[in-house]
């Protein structure tokens, strides 16, 4: 299996740059084609919400789309979907920050009953807490 970087999905997302994004398609329409799957770390997904917010202005549903559109590509394998799956349906329903809310959930499926932390606004959303 071979692993993707952030750099891909968003050369994948954006195609602002034709010669890299080509380069993409063509990648992932041979693991397509040969039924492989590329491997999504859970790191690769949060800076891809950093990327998208503060390089190229996605808004929250843009971006929200574009991960939940990945994840039902069957060449991806996600390092914890169900984090992944979480985080989606939690961001549909709150204004909390995207990155925060992929933070606590991923804490929260490896056993944390919370995150502890300094940001007043986080600590708003239940996988939180203010210290």
């Amino acid at each position: 299996m071979i692993g993707v970087d952030t750099n891909i999905l968003v050369r994948f997302l954006v195609g602002d740059d034709i010669k890299q994004a080509n380069k993409v398609y063509g990648l992932f329409k041979k693991a397509e084609d040969e039924k492989n799957e590329l491997f999504v770390p859970s790191l690769v997904i949060l800076e891809l919400i950093w990327v998208l917010e503060s390089a190229y202005e996605f808004d929250r549903f843009d971006i929200l789309d574009s991960i939940n559109q990945l994840t039902l590509m069957p060449i991806f394998r996600f390092e914890n979907l169900t984090v992944i799956q979480k985080f989606i349906f939690a961001a549909e329903q709150s204004t909390f920050d995207l990155s925060d809310l992929l933070i606590a959930h991923s804490a929260n499926e490896n056993d944390c009953e919370v995150v502890l932390t300094f940001d007043k606004k986080a600590s708003k959303y239940k996988l939180f807490e203010l210290i």
